[in-house]
C-alpha cells in the first residue's frame, strides 16, 4: 500500500526504488552523486531511495509514497519545490534561451542584489558549486597574501585542498596536504596554535550546529587581521537562511571574502563568491577562475527569484519561527519520555540537528530507528530539519506527533537494550565528515628555522 502523510500500519512499499538501485550497481559509483542522499545515509530496506518528484514541502518516491520533506535536496530548497514564482521566472528565462556567447543582463542584475543583502559584497563572482567558490576564495587569499598555508574548520567541498585532510584523501599529493590544518570551533587556542607568518587565510563554516561562544567570530577576526592572513566565511547553510545577508550579517562579522550556495536559486545550481574589493580584484587579470557555466541564465533567473521572495517575505525569520516551534517541540517529546538524557535537538532553529547519546546505544542505530519510524509516518529525516517556507504550522505539529509515537518506540527499544532489534533494513552508516581533532598541527618543513608549514 502506497504511503501517505498520516499514521499507517504500513511501511511504504519501495519495490521501484530497489528496481532502480538495482540497475545503479556496477555503474554509479557510490550509487549517488550526493553521499548525503545515498542509501548509506537511510535505513536499507526501509527507506525511498529514489524521489520522482516535489511541491512545497513534499516529496513523492517513484513508487508514489509521500512525505514530507526536511532534508530539502539537503539545503538548496529554501522556498519550497516547485515554488511558481521562481518555476515562472525559469519558464520566462527558458523562453529566451539558456547560455549564450556574451554576458547576460542577469548576471550584473543578481550581483546588484546581492551586494544589497551581504555585507563584504563589494564584488560579486558567480559559478555553479560551493566546492568551486571555497576553492577559488583559498586561490584568491593565496594571490592576495603571497603565503600557502590554510586554517579550516568544517566541511569546504571536495577538492584538492580541503578533501586532503580527510580519510578520503586518496589521490591528493602529500604536498597539497601539509599546506592545509585545521582549528576547533570555539578555541581560539587552536586557532593560535596554527596562524603564522605563512597562513594565507582562515576559512571557516561560521556556525554549523554550535553557536559561538565568548565573541569568538569577532576575536577570530581580529586575530586574522593581525596576522595578515584574510578571513573567508563559508556560507553555504548559513547563507540566506539565519538572514539575508547571511552568518556575517546576523553576527555582525564582516569576512574579507564569503561563499555561499544551496539556498541562493532554490535547487538551481549556482554559487557565488563575494569580497572586499581589495582582494576581488585580482580576479580581473591576476587571478584565473572563470566556468563556461558561470553566467548560465536559468539559475541566475531562479536567484533573483527566491532572493526576492525570501526578501520579501522576510524568510529567515519565518523559518526561524517554524523551526523553533519543532525544536522546542522535540525538547518537550524527550522530557516528557524521559530521554532527554539520550536525545535532543541542537542548533540555529532554521537548521537543527537531532543527536543521540551513545550511553542509550550506537547513535548510529538509534537515528535509524527514528528514521524508520518517521518514514512509516510520511516524514523524510536523515537527522537535520531544514526548513523551508513551504513548512506549515500543520506540518510541524504533524511532524511532532510523528516524533511522538516514533520517540515511544525509541523508548521502548532503549529500555529491552535491543535498539538493532527493532531495524527492519540496513542502518545507517557513518560518513567521513569529521572536521576537527585532526591534522591540527601543521607540519614543520626541514630546514626553515623551525618554522611549520
Amino acid at each position: 500500500m502506497p504511503n501517505s502523510i498520516t499514521f499507517n500500519p504500513n511501511y511504504p512499499d519501495i519495490s521501484e526504488s530497489n528496481k532502480l538501485y538495482a540497475r545503479a550497481t556496477g555503474l554509479i559509483p557510490a550509487y549517488s552523486q550526493v553521499l548525503a542522499k545515498g542509501p548509506s545515509q537511510y535505513v536499507n530496506g526501509v527507506a525511498p531511495k529514489y524521489l520522482r518528484r516535489g511541491q512545497g514541502a513534499r516529496v513523492w518516491d517513484v513508487d508514489g509514497n509521500e512525505y514530507l520533506d526536511f532534508n530539502m535536496a539537503v539545503g538548496p530548497i529554501s522556498l519550497g519545490y516547485a515554488h511558481p514564482r521562481v518555476d515562472e521566472a525559469i519558464k520566462r528565462q527558458l523562453d529566451d534561451g539558456i547560455t549564450f556567447s556574451l554576458m547576460h543582463p542577469l548576471e550584473v542584475e543578481v550581483a546588484e542584489l546581492l551586494r544589497d543583502l551581504i555585507p563584504n559584497a563589494e564584488a560579486v563572482r558567480f559559478s555553479k558549486t560551493g566546492a568551486e567558490v571555497t576553492s577559488a576564495a583559498v586561490r584568491l587569499a593565496r594571490a592576495y597574501t603571497g603565503r600557502d598555508k590554510v586554517l579550516c574548520c568544517g566541511y569546504h567541498g571536495w577538492h584538492d585542498w580541503y578533501i586532503g585532510l580527510t580519510p578520503r584523501n586518496a589521490g591528493v599529493p602529500q604536498t597539497v596536504q601539509d599546506l592545509v590544518h585545521t582549528f576547533q570551533y570555539n578555541d581560539l587556542a587552536s586557532v593560535k596554535a596554527g596562524l603564522d607568518e605563512e597562513t594565507a587565510c582562515v576559512i571557516l563554516e561560521p556556525m554549523v550546529f554550535e553557536f559561538p561562544r565568548n565573541n569568538f567570530l569577532h576575536e577570530l577576526k581580529a586575530l586574522c587581521a593581525q596576522n595578515g592572513s584574510l578571513l573567508i566565511f563559508d556560507e553555504m547553510w548559513t547563507g540566506f537562511r539565519l538572514a539575508l545577508g547571511g552568518a556575517q550579517d546576523y553576527f555582525d562579522v564582516v569576512p574579507d571574502l564569503a561563499c555561499y550556495s544551496k539556498a541562493i536559486a532554490n535547487g538551481m545550481p549556482l554559487s557565488a563568491l563575494t569580497g572586499r574589493w581589495e582582494m576581488m580584484q585580482l580576479l580581473d587579470e591576476v587571478v584565473f577562475f572563470f566556468t563556461t557555466f558561470g553566467g548560465e541564465a536559468l539559475s541566475l533567473a531562479a536567484a533573483q527569484a527566491t532572493l526576492t521572495e525570501l526578501r520579501d517575505q522576510n524568510g529567515p525569520a519565518y523559518l526561524a519561527e517554524q523551526g523553533r516551534t519543532l525544536q522546542d517541540g522535540y525538547n518537550r517529546l524527550a522530557d516528557e519520555l524521559g530521554l532527554a538524557d539520550y536525545t535532543r535537538c541542537i542548533g540555529h532553529p532554521a537548521r537543527t540537528l537531532v543527536t543521540f547519546d551513545p550511553a542509550a546505544g550506537d547513535p548510529l542505530h538509534l537515528k535509524s530507528l527514528v528514521q524508520q519510524e518517521l518514514i512509516k509516518r510520511g516524514v523524510l529525516w536523515s537527522g537535520f530539519h531544514n526548513l523551508c517556507l513551504a513548512h506549515t504550522d500543520a506540518d510541524i505539529q504533524y511532524t511532532l506527533s510523528a516524533y511522538r509515537e516514533a520517540l515511544t518506540i525509541l523508548k521502548q527499544a532503549i529500555a529491552e537494550d535491543n535498539v538493532a532489534g527493532y531495524l527492519r533494513g540496513k542502518p545507517v552508516q557513518p560518513v567521513f565528515r569529521k572536521t576537527g581533532d585532526f591534522n591540527v598541527k601543521p607540519k614543520r618543513r626541514p630546514g626553515n628555522n623551525g618554522r611549520t608549514n
